[in-house]
């Protein structure tokens, strides 16, 4: 009787070692395919095509399957007791272990660009709009975040300020276009963005506004996808249709036209190929010309010169913000993904993402900031509860 005790208490160990080993094998495959690991996305394996609209990757990747517990019958003897207990320990070890994978996938700060021959962050030319009223507000805060880490790609346009102590040591390009928000001023600096663009080296040009926070490591991620030498323009539209608007056409004529625009609040980028296909619509007073002819600011018209002249697709990416959006809608796993975010006033409340730190609502009302230090722990500001 006591060797058939036994027997079957060894069986029931046998079936429990299996099971132990299965479920560590399929712990160690789900880590290597998380993010940022070998395998998953940023890894060395083989990079996929960009399909019509971008995705951005799951923050928390689905939890495995709970391994089946293994139950044993009471024995009255002591070695069989002795023996429940310690399947019960290996059952709580197997669970420590999948709460601690699930804990580290969370704690992935920013996603990783691809490695060895990928872009590089000098391969992008990141210009910021601005005017000369925002310096030491909205722009002063650029400057101690993102811009920090970007700084010598990153080139200001702004329309005075040439003797702002700011500005010094900086790539600020100084416009002399008007200061007001109209068309026509705004249309004057994107063509001195894309002339200063086009005079450079640099493969990608990205634009932003100078109420968003560039995220560098989440751009490169998402302008490596793409092929090289590939005709790209990328951003979010503020609009859920084509927008609409009357070409001035020649001998007093219009004609109706319909394309979508990446909006310049959260940002878009073109790759430099599509970039010189756009010259003859773009360059020089010609960009200001393409305005005029559809009566739209510079988002409106980038958008009309590529779709409408040269019949490139907007790549329609989530990734980009804008303070049109409800930015509440962002969770604090998804901002190490996102390629800009933003703030403002959205339907007359204080529009920013919810993300909690040791800076205040007053003191941090962008909470780019905290931002930041999320995604920068070891800035020399940053309190240091955010370090890893």
């Amino acid at each position: 009787m006591l060797i058939k005790r036994m027997l079957l208490a060894l069986s029931g160990t046998s079936l429990t070692l299996f099971l132990v080993v299965l479920v560590d094998l399929q712990l160690r495959t789900e880590e290597r395919l998380k993010p940022g690991t070998a395998g998953g996305l940023g890894g060395s394996g083989p990079r996929q095509r960009p399909s019509a609209e971008l995705t951005r990757p799951e923050s928390h990747p689905a939890r495995p399957p709970a391994g089946k517990s293994v139950r044993s019958a009471q024995r009255p003897d002591t070695a069989a007791a002795a023996m429940n207990r310690s399947l019960a320990d290996l059952e709580r070890q197997i669970e420590d272990r999948r709460r601690r994978l699930s804990e580290r996938a969370g704690q992935r700060r920013t996603p990783t660009p691809a490695p060895s021959g990928a872009l590089r962050l000098q391969d992008v030319f990141i210009a910021v709009k601005t005017t000369e009223k925002f310096h030491s507000t909205r722009l002063a805060l650029l400057l101690e975040t993102w811009i920090s880490r970007t700084r010598e790609h990153t080139y200001i346009f702004t329309d005075k300020g040439s003797e702002d102590e700011s500005l010094r040591g900086y790539n600020a390009v100084i416009t002399n276009c008007s200061s007001e928000h109209s068309r026509q001023a705004l249309s004057c600096k994107m063509t001195a963005e894309y002339d200063a663009f086009m005079s450079s080296d640099k493969k990608w040009f990205c634009h932003v506004d100078d109420d968003n926070y560039v995220n560098p490591s989440a751009l490169l991620a998402v302008l490596s996808a793409f092929p090289r030498d590939s005709d790209v323009y990328i951003g979010k539209p503020s609009l859920d249709r084509p927008i609409r608007a009357f070409e001035q056409l020649d001998d007093n004529k219009t004609r109706e036209v319909r394309f979508w625009f990446a909006t310049g609040g959260a940002g878009f980028c073109l790759s430099r190929r599509l970039a010189e296909k756009m010259a003859p619509w773009a360059s020089g007073p010609r960009f200001e010309q393409s305005s005029a002819a559809i009566r739209l600011p510079d988002d409106c018209t980038v958008g009309f010169i590529v779709e409408r002249k040269l019949g490139v697709p907007l790549v329609h990416s989530p990734l980009f913000h804008s303070h049109l959006e409800n930015l509440l809608l962002i969770t604090p796993q998804q901002i190490p993904w996102q390629v800009t975010l933003s703030y403002g006033i959205f339907e007359n409340k204080l529009n920013s993402v919810e993300l909690k730190g040791v800076f205040s609502k007053d003191t941090d009302p962008s909470r780019f900031k905290t931002i930041h230090c999320l995604l920068f722990p070891s800035t020399h500001w940053c309190p240091r509860q955010y370090a890893l």
